[in-house]
């Protein structure tokens, strides 16, 4: 059953599936945009945290009904698997010639068999994840590759743009925006590794941790990544949790998995891995990531 909220005249109506973290504040946006949501998530009360013009759905097909846009944003691949598939899932009550954008840090191989799976259903796929924490994601800053068909692109773009700052393709391929989503918080996650042994070396030797941390951010080092996550590493500010450590092994694991099936040994994903897999071992799941890799530093050092 669909819970009507201030339902009036506006721009393409859109479906979103999945209000997380980065989910809440995307579909906020597109509502402020003046587009009218229907949303659907597993734990329906996360949809009280939106306000404006909405309905709130109790399933995917009622989600889906007489709609052309389906974006989700989800976990994982298991988790887009189980809306997908099934005799309520996306591929049986998207009707044809329907959209699909997948935002979530996914396998590539899970796109280039979903979006095989749409095609075969008269649908389309795009694939479409995104770089951001939840700050970045309320403020529509958001960075975000596509990869798919150009047609779709286009169709969609902007869509897109009322999320982000910049939207980048990566060609036609469905797994190619993925292979880009991996790569990058693969570098993010070495990125926080090695702030994390450096400021704990100054912090080892006598120095103020956050003085050596805003001396980098602000000189040789003067970039988002390395300012933004630096000053949460520098401080050990660990909360609030933007992006669970759980999500970040399972990217690390994927792009391990990537690393294996192209024959090329990558040493430094290696210790990332086992850096957050230590974390899960020690029931951190929830613990942000910068405090499974930067945590572990510390704790490594004693400190």
């Amino acid at each position: 059953m669909k819970i009507r909220k201030n339902i009036k005249k506006q721009a393409k109506p859109i479906t979103f599936i999945g209000l997380g973290n980065m989910g809440l504040p995307m579909a906020q946006n597109l509502i402020n945009a003046g587009h009218q949501l229907n949303v659907y998530n597993r734990t329906a009360g996360k949809a009280d945290a939106l306000s404006g013009d909405f309905e709130i759905c109790t399933s995917i097909k009622e989600a889906c009904e007489g709609q052309e846009i389906i974006i989700s944003m989800l976990a994982e691949d298991d988790v887009l698997y189980q809306i997908c598939e099934g005799e309520e899932g996306l591929l049986n009550v998207m009707q044809e010639g329907a959209i699909h954008i997948s935002m979530s840090t996914i396998s590539p191989d899970t796109s280039r068999d979903l979006s095989e799976k749409h095609r075969h259903k008269n649908q389309h796929y795009l694939s479409s994840p995104v770089f951001g924490r939840p700050n970045a994601a309320a403020e529509a800053k958001l960075y975000i590759c596509t990869s798919g068909e150009d047609t779709i692109k286009q169709k969609v773009k902007s869509i897109l743009e009322l999320l982000g700052q910049a939207v980048y393709d990566f060609g036609t391929d469905p797994g190619a925006a993925n292979v880009v989503k991996l790569a990058g918080n693969f570098m993010i996650m070495a990125s926080m590794e090695t702030m994390a042994e450096a400021f704990t070396l100054a912090e080892k030797q006598g120095l103020d941790r956050e003085q050596v941390a805003n001396f980098f951010g602000e000189t040789v080092f003067n970039a988002p990544i390395y300012k933004n996550y630096g000053t949460l590493i520098a401080k050990k500010q660990y909360q609030p949790v933007g992006f669970k450590s759980s999500l970040g092994f399972k990217d690390a694991r994927l792009a391990s998995k990537m690393a294996l099936d192209a024959e090329m040994p990558a040493p430094l994903l290696s210790l990332v891995y086992n850096r957050l897999l230590s974390a899960l071992a020690k029931g951190n799941n929830d613990s942000d990531w910068v405090e499974g890799i930067a945590g572990g530093v510390s704790n490594d050092a004693g400190i």
